[in-house]
């Protein structure tokens, strides 16, 4: 695997902690943006991937998750995150001046990397969303029916059809495994709002991975959130029998060499 450092810095709501795979000339930047209650640590493949194909790779802990700080998985406003990882992209960009960005968001990071590319996409080459939390969420709806959200603790065999990840997900001391705490779910319905009327991603180069059996983020949902702010550069990749994170299934090397594929199109000649 490919090596990597840590840094600090200090974010809108603490001190948060950003891994970066490094690459001496890289022919581009690529921040990961991870998921709900886990952290960047788990992108380690994705990483070394990506850092082979010529990429300086960044990726924080957000807020309240991994060794970030923060109460645990306690978001109050999604666009402090999408604050933090502009910072990050910041720093990317003065460590190498000039050289072109790519924002990869999975689940609730797809939504963190949507918002970005609302605010920010102009400095943008391209948007890979994985499995992304926008459009419909039913899970959303009805854990925000309880006035204190019930403990239903995730089915590690809905991440990947790849048992070792389940158990690695079970087993991670960094991942949390507690319920959802109401204002995160509601801070999360605000963003999937706002990005609902914040209009379409115009000219950036997007693509759109999802698991075609994902049970956690379910496809059709996701698709009205993509219909609703795509643009006309929108390239669509969904797997037969792939579940939540497609970035660690079965065919997880299919699905990076998509993404690779996707960047050297994206990519200023």
């Amino acid at each position: 695997m490919a090596e990597s450092r840590e840094h600090t810095f200090i974010g809108t709501r603490g001190r948060n902690r950003v891994r970066a795979w490094p690459h001496d000339r890289p022919r581009y930047v690529a921040v990961l943006v991870h998921g709900y209650g886990e952290h960047i640590g788990r992108y380690e493949y994705v990483a070394d991937r990506l850092v082979r194909h010529g990429a300086a790779v960044y990726g924080p802990d957000h807020m309240g998750h991994g060794r970030s700080d923060g109460d645990r998985v306690h978001i109050e406003d999604f666009e402090d995150v999408v604050t933090d990882v502009h910072s990050v992209v910041g720093q990317a960009r003065a460590d190498h001046p000039g050289v072109p960005v790519v924002v990869i968001g999975h689940s609730m990071g797809g939504l963190i990397a949507t918002r970005y590319a609302q605010r920010y996409g102009d400095d943008l080459t391209a948007l890979v969303l994985s499995g992304p939390v926008i459009g419909e969420w039913e899970v959303l709806t009805t854990l925000l029916a309880y006035e204190e959200p019930p403990h239903t603790p995730i089915d590690p065999a809905t991440l990947s059809r790849d048992p070792s990840v389940g158990t690695a997900y079970e087993e991670d001391p960094l991942v949390w495994h507690g319920p959802f705490k109401r204002p995160t779910l509601e801070a999360l319905a605000t963003t999937l709002a706002e990005i609902a009327k914040s209009g379409r991603l115009g000219a950036l180069p997007t693509l759109w991975v999802h698991g075609a059996d994902d049970a956690l983020v379910p496809l059709a949902g996701s698709r009205s959130g993509i219909e609703a702010t795509k643009g006309p550069n929108l390239t669509e990749r969904i797997y037969p029998g792939a579940r939540h994170e497609v970035f660690n299934e079965t065919n997880r090397d299919e699905v990076l060499d998509d993404v690779t594929t996707f960047v050297d199109r994206a990519l200023p000649t």
